[in-house]
C-alpha cells in the first residue's frame, strides 16, 4: 500500500491557512473575497503543477482533472475552499489539501490510472457570505434556481452575480459536473463523537435529516414597572414555558434526537418594556423520518394561545436524510483496516456538499477527528497524524474503487 506524505501535506495546510488568516489562529476566506480567490489561484497552481486539466464553470466550481487510460467519467474527490468568518484552518479546505496530496502521492509513484481523478472546489459551501449553503452544489443538482442565487446579496449589497463576475472564475455552464462514477468528500468531523470513541476515521453513511421550524409568541406591550403581573400578556414568559415543555418533550422522543434552539428576537427589546413579540427558532435533526414527524407533531399540536399570548409555529425548511453508496462506505471501511486504522460508521449532522451531490453521483464521505469537537471557530483543530490518516484512507479507497469501475461493478444513487 501506498502512504502518502504527513510533511508535505502539513506544509500545505499551513500555506493555505495564511490566505485569510486571524490575529487569532483561524481563517476568514469568504466566497469569492480576495482571500478566496488568492486560494483559488493557489489551488489551480498546484493542479497545473501536477499536470491536470483546469475548468471553470458558471457557478465558480473549479474542476482539475487527471487523465486515466480509459476516456470515461471520473472518480471525483474534493470539497471547498471558503470558510466562515474566524473560521478555522480544515474545515472544508481539507478535503481539498487531501486530494492533492493523493494525486502527489499518485504522481510520484508513477501510478497509472484507468479511470480519471478529477478534483473539485465548490463555491460558496459555507453560505456566509451568499445565502444559501452549499449553494452551488445545490444549482449542479437543480435544488436551488441560478437566476435567484445570482441575486443573493451579502451584507455590503454585493450579489453573487458581481462577485461571481469581478473573480474571474466566471466560467461556461457546459463544464459544469453532471456525470462521474464516484464522489468522495473528506472533511473533519466538527463535532466529537470520534474523539470521544477515540476512533480515527469516521465512514460517514449519510446526512441527518432535519427540521427547522420558527415559533411566533404574540402578547402585549406595557409599562414594566405600572402593569401588574396578573394584567400582564407577556409573551416571554409563554416562550420561556413552550422552551422548557419542548426541551423536556423531545428528549423523550429518541436519545439520537438532537434540537437546538437556537436564534430568538424579543420585541421591543428594551428593559422597561414587556414584549409583545418573542421569535424564536427550533432546529431537530434525525436520520429517521418517523422521528422526524413525531418532532413535527410535536410543535403542530402546541396550544394557540396561552395566558392571552398567540402561537403560531411555522416550518422554515426541512430536508430528508441522505443516505450515501454502500459500496464506496465498504471500501473505505476495508481501506482503514488496510492501514490498521480503527473507524467508526455514523452520519453527519452537519450539511455537506456531497448531500446534493449524492442525488447525482454515488457518494460518500470520510471524517477525522475534530479536537474538542470545534469548528466554526478559530480554535478548531486536527492533528496531522489524523489528516494524512484521512489522506491514506482517501487515496486507498481511489485505488479500491479504480478496481472495482474497471470491473464493471456499478454504484448506487441516493434517491
Amino acid at each position: 500500500m501506498y502512504e502518502c506524505n504527513r510533511n508535505r501535506l502539513q506544509e500545505l495546510i499551513e500555506q493555505f491557512s495564511q490566505l485569510g488568516a486571524t490575529a487569532n489562529g483561524g481563517v476568514t476566506r469568504l466566497c469569492l473575497s480576495k482571500e478566496d480567490i488568492a486560494a483559488r489561484d493557489y489551488f489551480c497552481e498546484l493542479c497545473k503543477e501536477l499536470g491536470m486539466d483546469i475548468q471553470v464553470d458558471d457557478m465558480a466550481n473549479i474542476y482539475a482533472t487527471l487523465p486515466g487510460e480509459k476516456s470515461c467519467p471520473p472518480i471525483v474527490i474534493g470539497s471547498h475552499l471558503d470558510s466562515v468568518e474566524k473560521g478555522g484552518r480544515f474545515d472544508g479546505v481539507l478535503g481539498i489539501l487531501t486530494a492533492i496530496e493523493v494525486i502527489r502521492t499518485l504522481k510520484e509513484n508513477d501510478i497509472e490510472l484507468e479511470i480519471p481523478l478529477m478534483l473539485v472546489n465548490f463555491t460558496n459551501e459555507e453560505g456566509a457570505r451568499f445565502d444559501p449553503a452549499m449553494m452551488s452544489s445545490g444549482v449542479l443538482t437543480s435544488k436551488f434556481s441560478k437566476e435567484q442565487m445570482l441575486q443573493s446579496t451579502d451584507k455590503n449589497g454585493i450579489t453573487f452575480q458581481e462577485a461571481l463576475l469581478a473573480s474571474g472564475y466566471d466560467g461556461e455552464q457546459e463544464n459544469r459536473l453532471t456525470e462521474a462514477l464516484a464522489f468522495i468528500e473528506l472533511h473533519i468531523e466538527q463535532g466529537p463523537v470520534l474523539e470521544e470513541k477515540e476512533r480515527e476515521i469516521g465512514v460517514v453513511e449519510g446526512v441527518l435529516g432535519m427540521v427547522c421550524y420558527e415559533i411566533t409568541v404574540t402578547g402585549e406591550s406595557n409599562h414594566a414597572g405600572t402593569t401588574p403581573m396578573s394584567m400582564r400578556k407577556d409573551p416571554m414568559i409563554v416562550a420561556s414555558r413552550i422552551i422548557s415543555s419542548l426541551h423536556d418533550q423531545l428528549g423523550e422522543i429518541d436519545e439520537e434526537l438532537v434540537f437546538t434552539f437556537g436564534r430568538m428576537h424579543v420585541a421591543p427589546n428594551i428593559h422597561t418594556v414587556i414584549p409583545n413579540e418573542v421569535v424564536f427558532t427550533m432546529d431537530s435533526r434525525h436520520k429517521n423520518p418517523k422521528v422526524i414527524e413525531k418532532v413535527e407533531k410535536l410543535l403542530t399540536s402546541l396550544a394557540s394561545e396561552e395566558n392571552g399570548c398567540d402561537i403560531r409555529p411555522v416550518k422554515l425548511w426541512g430536508r430528508e436524510t441522505v443516505y450515501f453508496d454502500a459500496t464506496i462506505c465498504n471500501a473505505l471501511e476495508e481501506s482503514c483496516h488496510d492501514y490498521g486504522y480503527s473507524s467508526h460508521r455514523m452520519f453527519s449532522g452537519a450539511g455537506h456538499d456531497a448531500q446534493y451531490i449524492a442525488s447525482i453521483i454515488p457518494t460518500a464521505m470520510i471524517f477525522v477527528p475534530s479536537i474538542n469537537g470545534k469548528s466554526h471557530c478559530e480554535v478548531e483543530e486536527t492533528t496531522f497524524e489524523d489528516c494524512v490518516k484521512g489522506a491514506d484512507v482517501l487515496l486507498e479507497t481511489v485505488l479500491k474503487l479504480q478496481t472495482k469501475l474497471s470491473m464493471g461493478e456499478k454504484f448506487t444513487l441516493n434517491q
